[in-house]
């Protein structure tokens, strides 16, 4: 397999490495382990969040190998041992890996990728899978909060300069693509990804002249098919408005052309928009676009669209591209299960903090829909053996208030996870990230209005089967009977 040219190998953190040296001369050097990615709590306080970023996880597994440099540099550390750097040298990825399709509509607690292997291996991937999964996934998960508050209306991704590093505008880019939006800024995810790449001038342009008319008629002329005009550099109803109707009428209409638009930047732009989109049809170019941008979020472009703004396209820039409402996804990596003798061996980790409190064992999540509506009634968590059978009534309960129960009947039940891996090898396509954005589209239609809402929505119930249920329940309580007796 070609390498890629980057080595990701090492952006992992120490005590994946310190762990693996530990067991490797331990009984449970090759020991099978079960991990399960998974995340906690929606952002935004969101009715759901969307699956982005495995596409470049596939990759990173693909590409698992310790270089020379890495070899010297670790073997520097003086924490390793020469058995163990000997491993590493040879090192050969062998786990089986699960996960959710990007795109997915997801929720807390259950498994996005699950991962079965040797427990040095499957440690080593603990960093990568938690940095690439939370980061697409906030992405995706807030441009499709903001196109959902367009309306219809196209959303640009515009937040290059002030993502949080190239890989964070390169893939964030195509992360806000999967959430919904229609083109982006970043020439490199266009070009990758082969998506729309949109933008068309900063103020500069503009100053850069001797005046705005100046500008505006010299990039008509250059670019007379595809005319989008910034038009708030001095005053956009005083200057920039008139100044770009006197280009269309004296440049564009000559040619037998029509301008595709102008943006506003700043100022109040329900008031402006409003102003501007008379001005621009009173002048007879009732068919050019208003575009407008300037830190919005889906809070004002909602706000913006009731209080009536006359606007076409949004340019969506820093709050996006960072989710600065909410910057962290909260995805965690943490260990289910354990192989001996080829007996699965439950793991739980226990905390005061119920949020905290693992699922054990083995486990496939499903989503059951209506048969006649195709909407979403609930996921189910299952242990691995367990199989829901539609043709046959099927009761859920709350995993926390259990006497909250309801019979379902005339549904579908599809499993949530596709096989990524086998032994190590890619077993699984990705699809294009257009396909990606139109599965996504098909996901959250399936989700009832009341869990799209922004503000209080209704919760989207994720229940655990019987027999789940009982067995982390028996696990906590063995766990409390052992504390007692130790006192």
């Amino acid at each position: 397999m070609e390498r890629n040219e980057r080595n990701l190998t090492l952006l992992t953190d120490m005590y994946e490495l310190t762990m693996a040296n530990g067991l490797f001369d331990s009984e449970y050097r090759d020991t099978i382990t079960y991990f399960d990615m998974f995340f906690r709590r929606i952002p935004d306080k969101g009715g759901y969040a969307i699956m982005a970023g495995l596409e470049q996880l596939i990759d990173y597994m693909n590409n698992l190998y310790f270089d020379d440099d890495d070899i010297e540099y670790l073997k520097g550390l003086n924490l390793f041992s020469p058995e163990f750097i000997e491993y590493l040298r040879t090192f050969e990825f062998k786990c089986d890996v699960w996960a959710v399709p990007e795109g997915t509509v997801i929720f807390p607690q259950e498994p996005i990728v699950t991962v079965r292997g040797p427990a040095m291996q499957a440690l080593l991937l603990e960093t990568m899978i938690l940095l690439t999964i939370n980061h697409q996934s906030l992405i995706a998960t807030k441009a499709n909060r903001i196109v959902r508050a367009a309306g219809g209306r196209p959303v640009m991704e515009f937040g290059a300069r002030r993502a949080h590093g190239y890989d964070a505008a390169y893939y964030g880019a195509r992360a806000a693509i999967i959430g919904g939006c229609t083109g982006t800024s970043c020439l490199k995810t266009a070009k990758d990804f082969g998506v729309k790449a949109s933008g068309t001038m900063a103020h500069s342009w503009v100053q850069m002249f001797d005046s705005e008319y100046e500008a505006f008629k010299t990039y008509a002329e250059k670019y007379p098919d595809s005319t989008l005009l910034l038009v708030d550099t001095y005053n956009v109803l005083k200057s920039g408005i008139p100044n770009a109707i006197k280009v269309f009428d004296e440049v564009l209409a000559p040619m037998g052309k029509r301008p595709l638009g102008i943006r506003i930047d700043s100022g109040d732009i329900t008031y402006i928009t409003k102003k501007a989109r008379k001005m621009l049809d009173d002048a007879g170019y009732e068919d050019c676009k208003i575009c407008v941008s300037n830190s919005l979020d889906e809070y004002l472009i909602r706000d913006m669209i009731f209080q009536g703004a006359k606007v076409d396209t949004y340019g969506v820039g820093e709050r996006l591209i960072t989710a600065s409402s909410e910057a962290v996804f909260g995805g965690v990596y943490k260990l289910s299960a354990v192989e001996k003798q080829g007996t699965v061996i439950p793991k739980i980790k226990i905390s005061e903090n119920i949020e905290k409190i693992t699922l054990p064992g083995v486990k496939i999540p499903w989503r059951l829909y209506d048969k006649d509506t195709g909407k979403a009634i609930a996921d189910v968590i299952t242990l691995s053996g367990e199989k829901i059978d539609s043709s046959e009534p099927y009761e859920i309960f709350d995993p926390t208030y259990t006497w909250k129960r309801k019979v379902v009947t005339n549904f579908v039940a599809k499993k949530l996870q596709a096989k990524i891996f086998e032994k190590g090898k890619q077993v699984y396509n990705s699809p294009t990230v257009q396909e990606i954005s139109g599965y996504r589209e098909e996901q959250v239609d399936a989700m009832w209005d009341e869990v799209k809402r922004f503000e209080k929505p209704h919760t989207y119930y994720v229940d655990l089967s019987e027999s789940l249920w009982n067995l982390r329940n028996d696990l906590l309580s063995d766990r409390k009977l052992k504390e007692k007796t130790a006192k």
